[in-house]
């Protein structure tokens, strides 16, 4: 038996360490362990609960609006806020832009390396590579020349020895798969991915006033003037504009992304058997169409239990708990206690070794994250875990394109429950966003039209016209999977804060009863070719998109210099 350690983690967003046991070459057991505190909930206790956003959309540098998003909910849950039907269009866009651009950039700048060997894109034939993007898609990038060219850029930087973010990897191992075309094929398009999303994105520099951390959000609604007479306005410029971009979005998605990653899957449809997890998959529902307090999301909430596509049970957030038996964290009631993030307790209590250590004492407590659970079990969550849940209940675009992509393939829906699975995933949302955000496009410009410029609720503002105490939970379906916000407000003040987000659920460690988190169980039964280089670990954790800043965050409370970045 070999014990493995990669640590840390790259291509995600904090730090993760992984801990594996392989035996008979695959993984039998693993752990997963965040390095980092978490202290934001702390830092907002005493504090106005309209600037909440401020803070927790600076947890993190990735995910940008999701915290803000999720707090604003959170609080104007408690106060009783309802923002005006502007207001809900803007966010939706916001959110949808989110994804889109963090789905593609995950694709290519995150996962793409794990299938990808970019040194093999040196043997390929520019030709051949043509033929094969012209079969694939009609992309008008794709003559033999162009990709002669992108051929020489890589060929320059390795004679230059100036690999940057490809220079520390496992090129030439076994498990590569694809022919040296298709290497090229990717690594070309790893390129145009950065410059897309670049433009892409400009959205939400219109939206919010800069990207990342937006500026426009507002309990009751958002900050940004909306009036197509108005110069210093969202008006008709900007509906052209965005519609522009979104036309930009259709393409590349439907002609880059969508096309590679079927391609790069068609090679590496054995990783539909592995990666599988817990098998119980939680969504919290996104993107309101109406305005009434219980309106139809256009994802759908739900719950699925072991793997069981013939029904979905519908969401209790009075379920949720978090564990802190194997986390470096105290509860005043006992580590065995479950708590309700409403009743949630940010404690730390580091107990680990001392850094640097070889291995961590796994039987003990091992990880900053927490573990959450729903009614008693760990559930996955992402974008498997929505396009599941939107299957299983019918969507029509999400079941047409699942469909699809199984014919494509020739798998089952079991290959859905793995690795490839999540990938896939990925991808189907993508196209399923970029294909339904010019709906909201349209009905603001509607909005405009007819007179309806109202984009905050001022009811609500004013401390005064609040409950003396409230709490409130605020719910968004981040990139990354479901994001919860809890908020307990006494005397127009926070008292309590808690934040659950998409990576502590997937990445947590075990709970009091010694359950594996999804991280942890996904890794079991994977295949590992080399304990020196296991590439096959990476590719099932950044199958899950881990993003460690939002689980856990680096607070020094006493403003001391942690850490200085020289700029050449």
């Amino acid at each position: 038996m070999t014990h493995i350690v990669v640590d840390p983690v790259t291509r995600i967003e904090g730090h993760l360490r992984i801990e594996a046991e392989v035996d008979g070459g695959q993984v039998s057991n693993a752990w997963s362990s965040s390095t980092m505190f978490r202290g934001i909930e702390i830092i907002l206790q005493g504090r106005d609960p309209r600037d909440a956003w401020a803070f927790t959309q600076r947890i993190c540098g990735v995910c940008t609006t999701v915290h803000a998003i999720a707090s604003i909910r959170a609080v104007e849950n408690a106060i009783g806020a309802k923002p005006p039907p502007n207001a809900r269009i803007l966010r939706n866009l916001i959110i949808a832009s989110q994804c889109i651009q963090d789905h593609v950039i995950h694709f290519y700048h995150l996962h793409a390396l794990d299938w990808v060997d970019i040194v093999s894109a040196l043997k390929a034939d520019p030709a051949g590579t043509s033929t094969l993007a012209q079969s694939i898609s009609n992309w008008p990038k794709s003559s033999t020349t162009y990709f002669k060219g992108i051929q020489d850029r890589i060929k320059g930087l390795v004679d230059r020895g100036q690999l940057g973010p490809f220079g520390n990897a496992y090129w030439g191992h076994p498990a590569y798969k694809l022919p040296p075309e298709a290497n090229l094929m990717a690594v070309a398009h790893y390129l145009e991915a950065l410059d897309w999303q670049r433009e892409f994105i400009k959205m939400h520099a219109i939206l919010g006033g800069k990207n990342p951390h937006l500026q426009s959000f507002l309990v009751g609604g958002m900050a940004t003037p909306v009036d197509p007479n108005a110069q210093a306005a969202l008006n008709v410029h900007s509906i052209a504009a965005f519609k522009d971009m979104i036309a930009g979005a259709k393409q590349f998605v439907s002609q880059v992304y969508i096309p590679d990653l079927l391609a790069v899957a068609s090679f590496y449809k054995d990783w539909a058997g592995y990666g599988a997890g817990v098998g119980n998959y939680m969504v919290y529902g996104e993107y309101p169409l109406n305005d009434e307090s219980n309106s139809p999301l256009f994802i759908p909430s739900g719950i699925i239990r072991n793997r069981d596509i013939s029904k979905v049970e519908a969401f209790d957030a009075s379920k949720i708990t978090e564990h802190i038996k194997h986390s470096w964290y105290d509860y005043a009631e006992g580590d065995d206690k479950a708590l309700h993030p409403s009743a949630g307790e940010t404690k730390p209590n580091y107990t680990g070794p001392e850094p640097p250590y070889e291995r961590l004492n796994t039987s003990e407590k091992y990880s900053w994250l927490k573990s959450p659970r729903y009614d008693g079990v760990p559930m996955e969550v992402g974008p498997l875990s929505r396009m599941l849940v939107s299957y299983v209940q019918g969507h029509e675009q999400v079941t047409g394109l699942v469909n699809a992509v199984l014919k494509k393939l020739e798998v089952g829906p079991a290959a859905l429950f793995s690795t490839l699975g999540r990938v896939a995933a990925r991808g189907i949302e993508t196209q399923i966003l970029v294909d339904k955000i010019g709906d909201w496009v349209d009905e603001l410009a509607a909005n405009m039209g007819s007179g309806e410029l109202r984009i905050h609720d001022n009811s609500k503002w004013e401390p005064s016209s609040w409950p003396k105490e409230s709490t409130g939970a605020g719910f968004h379906e981040a990139p990354r999977g479901a994001l919860g916000h809890w908020v307990h407000i006494k005397d127009a003040k926070i008292n309590r804060y808690q934040c659950v987000v998409p990576s502590t659920w997937n990445a947590g460690p075990r709970d009091a009863g010694d359950t594996p988190g999804p991280y942890e169980a996904a890794l079991v039964g994977t295949p590992v070719a080399d304990p020196e280089q296991p590439i096959e670990i990476l590719r099932t954790v950044h199958s899950f998109d881990p993003c460690m800043a939002c689980g856990v965050h680096v607070v020094d409370t006493g403003g001391r210099e942690v850490t200085r970045v020289k700029a050449r």
